[in-house]
């Protein structure tokens, strides 16, 4: 499986509503998980790559301020708290995650 389908399924046991680089003109269900590709680690030892990861944005979108999605997204492993945002009545959730 690729990288970023085990990342999709991954994420899908978090919550079902899992969307990768969604377009404009699709209608979302909330709460979900929204997230795309935002570069990349690459740490080099004696001229040659040693380690590589890729770098995701990903966002919990809900209804609910106190969602308990955002905590068990920050709860896997190399993901980091970014910020946190309201708009549209929707609270969004942002986090960086290696994989």
């Amino acid at each position: 499986m690729a990288p970023r389908l085990k990342l999709q399924s991954l994420l899908e046991t978090v919550t079902e509503h899992v969307y990768f680089q969604p377009p404009a003109n699709i209608q979302m269900q909330y709460p979900c998980i929204i997230y795309s590709r935002d570069g990349s680690l690459a740490e080099h030892a004696n001229n040659e790559l040693y380690r590589s990861a890729k770098q995701y944005q990903v966002t919990v979108v809900d209804r609910d301020p106190d969602t308990e999605l955002a905590d068990q997204v920050e709860a896997l492993r190399y993901v980091s708290f970014e910020r946190s945002f309201a708009a549209d009545d929707l609270n969004h959730y942002v986090f960086t995650l290696f994989f």
